[in-house]
């Protein structure tokens, strides 16, 4: 491409050139000759003034008296009335310009000049002439070589950046050329990458909370399943059969929600639900996997209080604080229910040894870890309380307390001041 830029435009420069410069050779050629001729016609006539002169004085005119006026490389024709006509200077060799002029007195005077003297003058002009276009046609190539890289290496920047994003790295690169429509294009291929970097964002997101999420239900569901398979009671293979279903609805629902994973459509879905009910289900749930560890879940708080908001989603947030006392903390975990105002609070606590003052403002962070883990799991619950229209925080470090904050049903009884 930057060979055609500098090719056409050296093109329409050589172009211009041969036009306007033939022209101006032709009219230079001309006004050349026209002004060594009328040269020559004012020679003469100053030549007939003084042969006039002598002739009235009485002076001689003669080749002698006459040969002081004349200017080199000339040859000057004098003829006189009734009188032979005398030359004064050399005859001109070659092509031969002359002008004539007649006097009053019948004199008559003709100046002869060499043709090679308008002939070196417009091969002088020509020379000028050439040297100018010369002058123009390497000024013309390096505008065009400057020109031609403006614009190549800008699109040749631009495809490098076009390939990248094809080849899956959105990040954009904020140049810009100096060119309008060049620029457009760079702002369109930016958008185009940040559009794309949020996209990847969004779905490597979805990919780990969807990890995470999955993997608690998925770990109660394989608890209750070893159950089955360890027991011979046809009634305890019953009933854990029948929390594993009821196991399996949650994480359809959770599936669910990740696919829809919108605040706003998790806000319609909000309801009033018992909240007693999602913890004692939790607490049922979890607690084959204390008793495996030589622990102990426990409940208490007011009874009887209703939330509103998401089951399958606070379900979800309980779910991770208890997975997360189980792995990280220590002791006896409890479960505390009670109200704050117009608002339900569930704490989760545990006689472990709490979370390190280093990371207190950051827990809820994304792969901020106390312990080799994902990180995820309080990022992702605190993301589910917040779509629910709550707030889940850290209440305390040492021994460690988390505190879910939920709106409280309309047709529960009046906030109980705690």
């Amino acid at each position: 491409m930057r060979r055609r830029l500098i090719n056409s435009t050296l093109a329409v420069v050589l172009v211009v050139i041969a036009v306007f410069g033939i022209s101006m050779v032709l009219v230079e050629t001309r006004a050349i000759d026209a002004s060594a001729r009328d040269r020559l016609q004012s020679e003469a006539a100053r030549l007939v003034t003084e042969v006039e002169s002598r002739l009235v004085s009485g002076r001689p005119v003669t080749p002698e008296s006459m040969a002081e006026l004349v200017q080199p490389e000339r040859q000057v024709v004098i003829e006189l009335d009734g009188e032979e006509p005398f030359t004064v200077g050399e005859e001109p060799s070659g092509a031969v310009l002359e002008a004539t002029e007649r006097g009053t007195r019948g004199e008559t005077v003709t100046v002869r000049q060499d043709g090679s003297v308008v002939s070196d003058e417009v091969g002088r002009s020509l020379l000028i002439i050439l040297a100018v276009t010369a002058i123009t046609i390497a000024s013309a190539a390096v505008m065009a070589l400057r020109q031609a890289r403006r614009l190549a290496t800008p699109l040749t920047d631009l495809a490098e950046s076009a390939e990248r994003l094809g080849s899956g790295d959105p990040r954009p690169r904020h140049r810009r050329y100096g060119v309008e429509e060049l620029d457009r294009v760079a702002d369109v291929l930016d958008a185009s990458s940040e559009r794309i970097h949020r996209m990847i964002t969004a779905e490597r997101r979805l990919a780990a909370d969807a990890s995470h999420q999955l993997r608690t239900p998925l770990t109660a569901l394989s608890m209750r399943l070893e159950e089955i398979i360890a027991t011979d009671d046809l009634e305890t293979v019953k009933e854990e059969a029948s929390i594993a279903l009821n196991q399996v609805e949650r994480l359809t629902d959770v599936v669910q929600r990740l696919l829809t994973n919108s605040r706003e459509r998790r806000m319609e879905s909000a309801v009033g639900f018992d909240l007693d009910e999602i913890v004692l289900q939790q607490i049922e749930e979890w607690r084959p996997a204390y008793r495996a560890r030589g622990r102990v879940i426990v409940h208490s708080g007011k009874p009887g209080l209703r939330a509103v908001g998401t089951p399958g989603a606070v379900a979800q947030v309980l779910a991770a604080l208890v997975e997360n006392a189980l792995m990280h903390g220590g002791g006896t975990v409890a479960i505390r229910t009670r109200t704050a105002g117009n608002q339900v609070v569930v704490e989760v606590t545990d006689a472990g040894r709490g979370v390190p003052p280093s990371l207190g403002s950051r827990v809820f962070e994304r792969s901020v870890s106390g312990r080799n883990s994902t990180g995820l799991g309080l990022a992702v619950a605190r993301d589910l309380a917040e779509a629910d229209g709550g707030r889940l925080e850290l209440r305390q470090l040492r021994p460690p307390v988390f505190a879910l904050f939920l709106s409280r049903a309309q047709d529960d009884e009046p906030p109980a001041q705690t």
